[in-house]
């Protein structure tokens, strides 16, 4: 996967929920990254249009950051190892975020990181959820 630095980062503050930047990507030539920033939230129609549309290690990316281990293990048979760490990275293991800054990746470490917060954050909300239904 090869994106200029500048759309990383902008795929970056999209994934935080920038939501002019992602359409910006949607309609810019980078569909495939503004639709990630909804599969991570649980959208889907995105993470379908991801695997019809060529994106499946995106979408491994994305199940890998949310725990599955089978997701990880694809994407390291197919040779995404930046994407692997990215999703490892992003499921709150602090040494893959530490490999990407070793790589000289910074703007996938803080891909990762933002991944992570998202993913948290969802995590968190779920759990309030399930505790103001148990009440």
């Amino acid at each position: 996967m090869q994106y200029p630095a500048k759309v990383l980062l902008a795929w970056g503050e999209a994934i935080s929920g920038n939501n002019e930047i992602r359409d910006w990507l949607l309609g810019n030539g980078y569909p495939e990254l503004a639709l990630t920033c909804h599969a991570l939230r649980l959208v889907d129609s995105a993470r379908s249009w991801l695997m019809a549309n060529g994106h499946p290690h995106l979408m491994a990316l994305v199940s890998g950051a949310e725990g599955n281990f089978e997701a990880i293990a694809w994407l390291d048979k197919f040779g995404f190892n930046f994407l692997k760490d990215v999703a490892l990275g992003a499921d709150n293991d602090d040494d893959a975020v530490k490999r990407l800054i070793q790589a000289n990746q910074p703007e996938w470490a803080g891909i990762s990181l933002k991944i992570r917060a998202v993913k948290n954050q969802i995590e968190m909300d779920n759990n309030d959820m399930h505790r103001i239904s148990r009440n």
